[in-house]
């Protein structure tokens, strides 16, 4: 059956490790918000897939089922609700799955990773315009490092602007260190580490108003509750809000379930959407980040099975949220939410 596989499940640091089938709330009915099923992702259900959209289409491709990684690349068409395959990935290109990827100057890119055995550091550009792969500039290794220490998996990658960038991971360590990638010159750039105490792995991003903010993640095994705004016009980061109960105030009392590691997230309008992942076990709230305000307020949880090392995108202005496991179940399935709308669970 497509939609559920059941496999082995292999020990590993990331996304391989069983996570409890339960979600750790009951999709909640008195909250705003609905999620609508959508068109199946045609290629076979995975988990640590990636993501980037190039005009008014998404790509999603990449990732693991338990038994096989994969290098296919599917597109979406949210007009019409519809996908489409594209160019497989070359025989070059290792198959991964947790990579990174970004859009910058109409293409896109696909670089880090695992292959179940070695964290990568190759970068792979997209172009849709032809349909065709070529390998640019790995990710770097840092200054003064040994060969091969910027391989990586679990980075958050996002695109600004003409430039992608690449953020934090696990190296063989935690790390919290910023690359930007210049397709001009197919040349990275050391910028400015994150200014948090900790490292991440399986971070998120939002991208608004030029603008990065990294949230969630693990660190050594404990969810991250820091957050942080990158702004590449002066190459700053700025501390927001911890996602934590912290102040003496109301609105912070149901942070705690914020914190999770291996979510997705978009950006619809000027907020911003955090959903699915895990913390222990799979969780299911979904929040809506107010860049203006820096304060996150629940929606309605993500009504599916719940999942983590799902993938999400936004295109058109329309969030959607596609693939992702539960212990051994990998999915393949495709929802959009709806933010406004009243909670039906009838679609």
């Amino acid at each position: 059956m497509k939609h559920l596989k059941n496999l082995v499940i292999i020990a590993t640091s990331f996304i391989l490790i069983g996570v409890a089938c339960t979600s750790t709330t009951d999709t909640p009915t008195s909250l705003i918000g609905n999620w609508m099923k959508r068109s199946a992702f045609d290629g076979n259900g995975r988990a640590g897939a990636v993501s980037f959209v190039i005009g008014d289409t998404a790509y999603v491709g990449t990732g693991f089922d338990g038994t096989i990684r994969y290098s296919d690349f599917w597109a979406y068409n949210p007009t019409n609700d519809a996908w489409s395959q594209r160019a497989i990935m070359p025989s070059a290109a290792i198959k991964r799955n947790s990579a990174a990827a970004f859009a910058a100057g109409g293409k896109g890119y696909v670089t880090t990773g695992y292959d179940g055995v070695n964290r990568l550091q190759d970068t792979w550009e997209f172009n849709p315009a032809t349909n065709t792969w070529a390998q640019k500039a790995n990710l770097p290794d840092p200054p003064n490092s040994t060969a091969g220490s910027g391989a990586r998996y679990g980075a958050v990658g996002f695109g600004i602007g003409t430039k992608g960038y690449i953020c934090s991971g696990y190296t063989g360590t935690h790390t919290k260190d910023l690359w930007e990638y210049n397709p001009a010159t197919d040349s990275w750039t050391a910028k400015a580490s994150m200014n948090t105490s900790d490292k991440r792995t399986g971070a998120v991003a939002f991208v608004y108003n030029n603008q990065a903010y990294i949230v969630t993640g693990t660190n050594n095994g404990t969810v991250v509750t820091e957050m942080a705004m990158y702004d590449p016009a002066t190459d700053k980061w700025t501390k927001k809000r911890d996602i934590a109960n912290l102040s003496s105030e109301a609105y912070d009392d149901a942070y705690i379930s914020i914190v999770r590691g291996n979510a997705v997230a978009f950006v619809i309008g000027d907020k911003g959407y955090l959903a699915t992942g895990d913390n222990g076990a799979n969780v299911r709230n979904t929040w809506e980040y107010n860049f203006a305000t820096d304060t996150w307020v629940e929606k309605t949880g993500f009504e599916r099975s719940d999942r983590s090392s799902a993938t999400g995108f936004a295109v058109k202005g329309r969030g959607f949220v596609t693939l992702g496991r539960n212990s051994t179940f990998y999915f393949d399935n495709l929802d959009e939410f709806k933010p406004a709308d009243t909670f039906n669970a009838n679609d």
